[in-house]
């Protein structure tokens, strides 16, 4: 489960969901749970039966060393996503309620949205990294598909 073991109890405590809640915290919180467990699963899914769908083996991919290659970039990109998400959604709940002397609002909404700035190039990095790799297994499965049928049509015409 990774961190949403953790986050999911620790944000129904009142005092942590006044400061995270409509932040980009709880968005980072969805997001780990769909990057870091549904996406992955099921791209691991993916990988093993693409090639029994196409008469190979399972795990006959075209190429292991882009899978590899992968997982890594979808790993590094979702912590670098949910990471900076985090971070953003720390610092909009404390400059959201912080308050001046007088009871002002120390800092405006668009403050905050520029402070937020650096976590939002982060979280898009991350997301490239994300996308990159699913490019890579787009042209991983391509190749994998292409092999597959090169093979049937070469047993069909030995057959004939």
């Amino acid at each position: 489960y990774g961190m949403s073991t953790f986050e999911g109890p620790m944000m129904s405590i009142k005092t942590v969901n006044a400061l995270s809640h409509n932040t980009d915290w709880t968005i980072g919180h969805v997001h780990s749970g769909a990057l870091g467990w549904v996406a992955m699963v099921s791209i691991g899914a993916l990988y093993h039966l693409i090639p029994i769908l196409f008469s190979r083996r399972a795990g006959e991919m075209y190429s292991i060393k882009l899978i590899n290659t992968h997982f890594w970039l979808a790993t590094i990109g979702t912590v670098l996503y949910i990471a900076s998400m985090w971070v953003n959604g720390i610092m909009q709940g404390l400059m959201w309620r912080a308050v001046n002397a007088d009871g002002t609002l120390t800092y405006s909404f668009v403050e905050s949205v520029e402070a937020s700035h650096p976590g939002y190039v982060v979280r898009v990095l991350g997301g490239a990294l994300f996308l990159l790799g699913m490019l890579l297994m787009a042209y991983n499965v391509y190749k994998t598909v292409r092999a597959g049928k090169t093979e049937t049509e070469s047993t069909a015409a030995a057959q004939a």
